[in-house]
C-alpha cells in the first residue's frame, strides 16, 4: 500500500468514527436509548427524521386522513392487504400480542395502522370487518393505488401492484413496520420478523423519549 493508499484509508476510517459518533451522539440526546441495543431489537432509527408527503387516503370508517397529519401519538405502518394468506394476519397477531406486554402508559399512545397494498379489493368497509377480528383498535388506510404507491415510496416500503385480472392473485410486500413519531414524521423501521419480547423492552423508552 502506497503512502497515499494508507492517508486515504486513514481519512475514510476518521470519517466514519466521527460521523458513527455523531450518530450516536445524536440518538442518545433524544433520549431513544441504546442504536445497537434498539437495532438488537429490529429497531433502525433514520440519522434524521423524514417528513411525510401530504397524500389524501381513507380510513376503515371513509373518513379522509392526510398522512403527514398523523401526529400526537406514535403510530407504527403496516403495509399489507386483507387477502394476504401469510405475513398480514401473522403480523397483526403478533401486533396484538405485542400491545398486550407493553406497559399502560406505552400502548395508550402506540398506534397501529395497516395501509393497504390491494385497493383493487380493501375497500374501507372491507378493512374494518378485517381489522375488526384482531380486536385491537387496529386502524386502516387505503386510497387509490398511485397514491398508496408514492405513499409506500416515501417511507421507503415499495411494493409490486399485482395483476388484478387474476384470480385469487397475491401482492408481494414488505413485512418492515415504518415508525411515525408523534410530530408526524419517520423516526425509522422495525425490520421483520418482529421479537415481541425485545420490542416489548424497548419501545417504552422509545415512546417515552419523544
Amino acid at each position: 500500500m502506497t503512502r497515499t493508499h494508507t492517508t486515504v484509508f486513514v481519512l475514510v476510517a476518521i470519517v466514519a468514527l466521527v460521523l458513527g459518533l455523531t450518530v450516536n451522539k445524536v440518538l442518545s440526546s433524544k433520549g431513544q436509548g441504546d442504536p445497537a441495543v434498539l437495532l438488537d431489537a429490529g429497531i433502525v432509527l433514520l440519522p434524521q427524521n423524514r417528513s411525510l408527503p401530504a397524500l389524501s387516503l381513507v380510513d376503515q370508517d371513509g373518513k379522509e386522513v392526510v398522512v403527514d397529519q398523523l401526529k400526537g401519538d406514535w403510530t407504527l405502518l403496516f403495509f399489507g392487504y386483507t387477502f394476504c394468506p401469510d405475513i398480514c394476519p401473522a403480523t397483526l397477531a403478533q401486533l396484538r400480542q405485542l400491545q398486550s406486554q407493553l406497559p399502560e402508559e406505552t400502548r395508550a399512545r402506540l398506534n397501529v395502522v395497516m395501509v393497504s397494498v390491494d385497493p383493487h379489493r380493501d375497500t374501507p368497509e372491507q378493512l374494518s370487518k378485517y381489522l375488526n377480528y384482531f380486536d385491537a383498535g387496529f386502524e386502516g388506510l387505503t386510497g387509490e393505488e398511485a397514491t398508496l404507491q408514492k405513499f409506500a415510496n416515501s417511507v421507503s416500503i415499495p411494493y409490486i401492484p399485482a395483476d388484478t385480472s387474476k384470480e385469487n392473485y397475491t401482492v408481494d410486500h414488505s413485512g418492515n413496520l415504518v415508525i411515525i413519531g408523534p410530530d408526524g414524521t419517520q423516526r425509522g423501521f422495525i425490520r421483520a420478523p418482529i421479537n415481541n419480547a425485545k420490542l416489548a423492552a424497548q419501545l417504552p423508552g422509545l415512546v417515552s423519549g419523544s
